[in-house]
């Protein structure tokens, strides 16, 4: 097999890097250890799509991939007889709380890239969600700590609204139709193959060895592996130079059914809360899924991506509970439901989109729990940046600048090197 490019991985990032690649006339296979794209962590995603972020520069990169979503089946330029994905944009409340400096930097972010926004008082807030508790209950707690469910006195009394921002229903089918947008374009894709090593030739990438002994080649191989990505970047011998590096984080989500008297999936949107460390959004068939926004009262567990506890803990009736503050009326089942899978959690919750120290080898890891919204342009991106370093320019003295074209601004991809320090602008949580 002729090839250009070796992605490794076939989530939402890896099949839109299949695609992108395959549209600029590189000849690309990918490759993943599940049987179909998007079938990994990707199909646990919660698919959010939101255009802020406490950086400039992560709300440009969402803001320019929110136009791929809002005109999907354009942007694919093809049919998938398993369907299309579909992005819900009912938009995106985020509470105004001290925890986020009553998202004063955020607006500053977003009228600075014309990102829309509305800010919304107490009053549209109970309008719009009849059945919230506005009272403060921060700091977030678990249930079993001293003052959990009591308010400390104050209120939440506004909101930003963004209505650019909603959800995608199947994040699995988006790479499904992704992978045959790349199909269509020459790309190939190879499925239940194991990566185990990298192989290397005069201090150049030269392809992959699977699990089943076959050795494939290519002068370029790409790392978007997902949780299992920083064991590739160790068979690659890069992970020792990198300042920034990428871990297996085990996350738990909770789906609940929505209480009586208020339709979330017709009327509802995705909200996030700092003020209980919870962000929701509309569930198919009735349901609300509750997600957390890591507060300091809980543990990170970080795993092997291959053995790790897949069952419901305490977790999830921490984040249930913490929203039913909120939620009054919300009702508790006995039985959890939701889903526990992985993400892949860069040191700063930034991802890294770059080169290594090794030639040809490039990555797009530490993207999970707030990535899958960039996956478009993220694959454009390593385009551009793939162009750039084979081309001879010297991307760490000289970080190369993509140029986002929806909203007209340059990006410079040294933001999301592998040897920046711990960016302190980040949320250091899955907001990133």
């Amino acid at each position: 097999m002729d090839l250009d490019v070796i992605i490794i991985g076939s989530g939402v990032i890896g099949a839109a890097m299949g695609f992108e690649l395959s549209k600029a006339g590189f000849k690309t296979l990918n490759i993943d250890r599940n049987h179909d794209a998007g079938t990994g962590s990707t199909s646990a995603s919660c698919a959010i799509i939101r255009v802020h972020y406490s950086t400039l520069d992560g709300s440009a990169l969402a803001y320019e991939g929110y136009f791929d979503w809002k005109n999907w089946k354009d942007y694919l330029g093809v049919e998938d007889d398993h369907g299309i994905a579909k992005f819900v944009e009912c938009g995106c409340l985020v509470m105004e709380t001290e925890q986020n400096e009553f998202l004063k930097k955020h607006k500053s972010i977003c009228s600075t890239l014309n990102i829309p926004f509305e800010e919304w008082d107490s009053r549209i807030i109970k309008k719009k969600l009849p059945l919230y508790n506005q009272e403060s209950f921060a700091p977030a707690k678990r249930i079993d700590q001293d003052g959990f469910g009591e308010t400390n006195g104050s209120s939440i009394n506004s909101g930003v609204f963004f209505p650019t921002g909603g959800y995608v229903t199947d994040p699995q089918l988006s790479a499904h139709n992704l992978r045959s947008a790349a199909e269509a374009k020459g790309g190939v894709f190879k499925f239940n193959s194991e990566v185990v090593d990298i192989i290397k030739y005069n201090g150049k990438v030269s392809g992959v060895l699977l699990a089943s002994n076959e050795v494939i080649n290519a002068p370029i191989v790409i790392n978007v592996a997902g949780p299992a990505s920083f064991k590739i970047n160790k068979m690659a011998g890069v992970e020792e130079e990198m300042n920034i590096k990428t871990r297996p984080l085990r996350q738990e989500v909770a789906h609940v059914p929505q209480p009586s008297g208020f339709n979330f999936e017709a009327d509802g949107f995705v909200v996030s809360d700092s003020d209980i460390s919870c962000y929701v959004r509309p569930e198919h068939g009735g349901n609300i899924l509750i997600g957390s926004e890591d507060p300091e009262c809980d543990s990170r567990e970080f795993v092997d991506d291959l053995n790790f506890n897949t069952e419901f803990t305490d977790q999830w009736d921490n984040q249930v509970h913490r929203y039913a503050q909120r939620v009054p009326t919300l009702g508790i089942p006995s039985r959890r439901k939701g889903i526990v899978d992985l993400y892949d959690a860069s040191d700063d919750w930034i991802p890294i989109y770059d080169k290594s120290s090794l030639n040809g080898f490039y990555m797009a890891c530490g993207t999970s729990g707030n990535q899958y919204k960039n996956a478009t342009i993220a694959a454009r991106m390593m385009v551009g940046l793939i162009n750039y370093c084979e081309s001879g320019n010297d991307h760490d003295l000289h970080p190369y600048e993509f140029y986002l074209e929806k909203i007209g601004r340059k990006l410079n991809m040294g933001f999301f090197s592998r040897l920046r320090k711990v960016n302190p602008e980040s949320s250091n949580s899955v907001l990133g």
